[in-house]
């Protein structure tokens, strides 16, 4: 599994709220950004929501350009700008349930999705309660916020 030290980390996460930037802003949706790092510590794919599809999110858009099954996914990380999503409409897949599928053993995100348009995301406690490694870095949280501007956000904390 590709477990890159702090520095990297963040550099790779700086890189997801870049492409965050990227997504036309929605009024009812998260601007995300998503990169796959495979185990040498290059990227392997990268997305943002809205990137190729107006319902398109993030992780999605990144895992269409792996082909299903790729063997190094079970050594990557994935970096999301936004706690992968827990909930969809019925006819699209959670992007937690599909990183689990993808088999990707750790997930490293820049904030939890707030109590805006889904009451209790719970994309976080799916991957770890699955065994996925899940890190959050706090630090570049409000960056991530930022990107995200064109929505009423409340409080500070990223909860709500």
């Amino acid at each position: 599994m590709y477990a890159p030290d702090r520095d990297e980390d963040l550099r790779w996460m700086q890189r997801a709220i870049d492409l965050a930037a990227l997504c036309p802003p929605a009024a009812g949706a998260y601007s995300v950004g998503a990169v796959i790092v495979i185990e040498d510590g290059t990227e392997l794919a990268a997305g943002y929501s809205r990137e190729a599809d107006p319902r398109g999110h993030a992780e999605e858009a990144a895992l269409a350009k792996v082909p299903t099954g790729d063997p190094r996914l079970g050594t990557a990380t994935i970096y999301s700008s936004l706690e992968p999503c827990s909930q969809r409409s019925a006819d699209r897949t959670p992007c937690a349930q599909r990183i689990l599928e993808a088999g990707i053993p750790r997930v490293v995100i820049a904030w939890r999705e707030p109590s805006l348009f889904v009451d209790d995301c719970i994309g976080y406690e799916l991957l770890l309660d699955a065994g996925v490694t899940v890190v959050e870095l706090p630090e570049l949280a409000g960056a991530a916020r930022a990107v995200n501007s064109h929505l009423r956000l409340g409080g500070t904390n990223g909860q709500g």
